[in-house]
């Protein structure tokens, strides 16, 4: 459903993402977990079409991103870090809007609100206004502005940052909701996060790859906390002997 061929993003002599490769299937809930400044941010943006490549392929249902990028953004539903909300509208108004401008038929609007609504845990604050809505709720108004047309793919970009213990727990339930019925990104630094919602785990630091397995087997004889800090550290250490490819995810923002 999504694959991701020797991707890169340069900055002049700054690398940001190196190279990279990977793959989720239909259905699946990959985690794409790296420390802060690895290069997730950056990775997502260029996976959406919200931002060029330098080199490399994404592929979205069959469709390349780069070369048919209507095509493959109308199969994306994307929440980045910070939910694009405005907050002088409703909630019910706001996602009326989201749905128009992603090219939804007129007809359907009123039925995918609904279901937007209810799947989300939004109907009772329906029409109340966004800017008076808890933080909670308005990574719930992300979400829903994200699968309101019913996209293939969804790309999440930290979206329990910030929550309180509640409000991560439903969250979490909800990503687990979606899929099956949509292939689901999870970009994350969390590793409880990965490992209690997501089939299959990329690891980035410094902008590369460096470990991609299901999460059955890459966890079969050690904790997901292990294998992390030691594909880390072996890039860490690579990184100090090779100054030519440092990144740097911030040189984006």
């Amino acid at each position: 459903m999504i694959e991701v061929q020797k991707l890169t993003k340069r900055y002049g002599d700054l690398t940001a993402v190196s190279s990279i490769s990977f793959q989720a299937d239909s259905g699946q809930i990959l985690g794409f977990l790296g420390p802060n400044g690895s290069g997730k941010t950056t990775t997502m943006r260029i996976i959406t079409g919200f931002m060029p490549a330098t080199a490399g392929t994404v592929k979205v249902a069959g469709f390349d991103i780069f070369e048919e990028s209507f095509e493959a953004r109308k199969r994306i539903g994307y929440l980045p870090e910070s939910p694009p909300l405005y907050d002088d509208m409703t909630v019910s108004t706001y996602l009326r809007f989201v749905a128009k401008i992603k090219g939804m038929p007129r007809a359907e609007i009123a039925g995918a609100l609904d279901t937007a609504l209810e799947r989300c845990g939004l109907t009772e604050v329906a029409h109340r206004v966004n800017g008076y809505l808890s933080k909670g709720y308005r990574q719930r108004v992300g979400l829903a502005q994200a699968i309101i047309h019913n996209p293939s793919v969804l790309i999440l970009d930290e979206p329990t940052v910030g929550l309180d213990p509640k409000q991560i727990i439903g969250i979490r339930s909800l990503i687990k909701e979606l899929a099956g019925d949509h292939t689901v990104v999870l970009s994350t630094h969390i590793l409880p996060e990965v490992a209690q919602v997501c089939e299959k785990v990329v690891i980035i630091n410094a902008g590369k790859v460096v470990a991609e397995d299901l999460m059955q087997n890459m966890t079969q004889n050690q904790t997901l906390e292990d294998v992390f800090l030691k594909a880390i550290a072996q890039e860490t250490s690579t990184t100090e002997t090779s100054p030519e490819d440092t990144t740097i995810e911030e040189a984006t923002q």
